[in-house]
């Protein structure tokens, strides 16, 4: 039953309705039904580039306590959103990228799996990683001379938890701990990215979340699938065992959003979690993609994927391979204080502005950027990765440091931090 005289008067709520059922017999099918379109310039050329020849990859092989072991006591490390860790480590150790011999090498990576701790709900817990980071270290540091000559300069780490190597949950108690110290020099490939915070190291690979993409595949749904649905959103609005009086968690943001539109038959929006999500989703023309207690999280993958328009609600948030896929082009951008006006805003979107976005996420290469496929495919995440390593390559000689020089303080940090692991 459409409630429109809830929120506004009814002219002005029927108007909107029969705009959106026009839009959406306008807009047609789901992506695979979409005309693709290709980003020309830039963008389009490096979402493309193929990593290849241009960079070699040593992979330092630790003890099985720092990863496989790790593994072997949660396989459900295999399927959270964290498990970007463990696949890169796979990729790499059959990468053409790979190299045997270090003094060829243009990147050091460390196989650590810093978020595999994970609590009977599946919550994975970082409070050993800064005990295990530096002992990793102490370890490469000890048998090998790359990392001494540059302390981490050409070194690459995975760190995708909430606030990566700031190894806290909680922002307030992230930005207290700030950067693992020992990790300040090297290139950290992570989930988390938010201008301006402590969290953020500039030069940082900011990477998708894992979903796994068997299962997403399995939910696709006949391309002739009309979108009938015009905003989506399924997910928390309030976080009540972690935030009681409600306004911190997504800086309010998704509570807004509860509270303007839970009326509006324009929005369809719930804390529910269906079977039919990932279907739902190809029906929809906007899938919400706010903030939580990180600015990111899967839905941005999903939305990609499924070809529904991400609307992102996280101000400041650092997108997932940025320099390469064209998010002002396939996505809208809402500030967390102008949510009182989604309906306003999207209902406003030139309809053949939306046909372009679905075009451009129609094109495969888009998809394929965000997901982590196993076996690993040309364009995917991995190589996106790659790509962002290839784009930094150190040519500086100015990163090694002198005999005896020394830059980072290995005994910096809570003293927590500092016992043996």
């Amino acid at each position: 039953m459409l409630r429109f005289g809830l929120l506004r008067p009814a002219m002005m709520k029927l108007w909107l309705w029969v705009f959106t059922i026009s839009l959406v017999s306008r807009i047609g099918a789901v992506p695979n039904a979409v005309p693709t379109e290709r980003i020309s310039g830039s963008a389009g050329d490096v979402l493309e580039d193929n990593p290849i020849g241009r960079l070699k990859v040593y992979v330092y092989d630790l003890p099985s306590k720092y990863n496989k072991k790790i593994l072997q006591k949660d396989q459900r490390c295999l399927t959270h959103m964290f498990a970007a860790e463990i696949y890169m480590h796979r990729f790499l150790l059959n990468s053409p990228v790979r190299t045997l011999n270090p003094d060829e090498a243009d990147w050091f990576y460390t196989p650590i799996y810093v978020t595999c701790d994970l609590t009977p709900n599946g919550l994975p817990l970082p409070f050993k990683s800064p005990r295990m980071v530096p002992s990793a270290i102490q370890l490469i540091s000890s048998n090998w001379p790359y990392w001494n000559r540059t302390e981490g300069a050409d070194h690459f780490f995975v760190v995708p938890h909430d606030f990566g190597a700031c190894f806290h949950y909680q922002e307030e108690k992230a930005i207290d701990r700030g950067i693992l110290p020992l990790l300040q020099r090297a290139t950290l490939v992570q989930t988390f990215g938010q201008k301006h915070h402590v969290c953020l190291n500039q030069g940082s690979i900011t990477i998708p979340p894992y979903c796994p993409p068997q299962k997403m595949k399995s939910h696709l749904i006949p391309p002739e699938t009309p979108r009938s649905i015009f905003v989506y959103f399924r997910g928390l609005f309030y976080d009540v065992n972690n935030d009681p009086e409600g306004g911190y968690y997504a800086r309010g943001a998704r509570a807004a959003v509860w509270e303007n539109f839970k009326n509006n038959a324009l929005f369809d929006i719930s804390t529910d979690h269906p079977t039919t999500y990932y279907e739902d989703m190809q029906r929809a023309i906007f899938c919400l993609c706010p903030l939580g207690w990180a600015p990111w999280s899967p839905r941005l993958v999903e939305a990609v994927v499924f070809g529904c328009i991400p609307v992102i609600i996280a101000d400041d948030i650092v997108l997932p391979f940025a320099d390469a896929i064209p998010w002002e082009e396939i996505g809208v951008f809402v500030d967390e204080k102008d949510v009182p006006n989604l309906d306003t805003i999207l209902t406003s979107i030139p309809p053949d502005v939306i046909l372009r976005k679905q075009r451009l996420l129609a094109n495969p290469s888009m998809k394929q950027a965000m997901m982590f496929p196993q076996p690993a495919q040309s364009g995917d995440a991995f190589h996106q990765i790659l790509n962002g390593l290839a784009r930094k390559l150190v040519q500086d000689r100015r990163i090694y440091l002198k005999p005896g020089e020394r830059i980072l303080n290995w005994t910096a940090g809570p003293v927590g931090d500092l016992k043996p692991w």
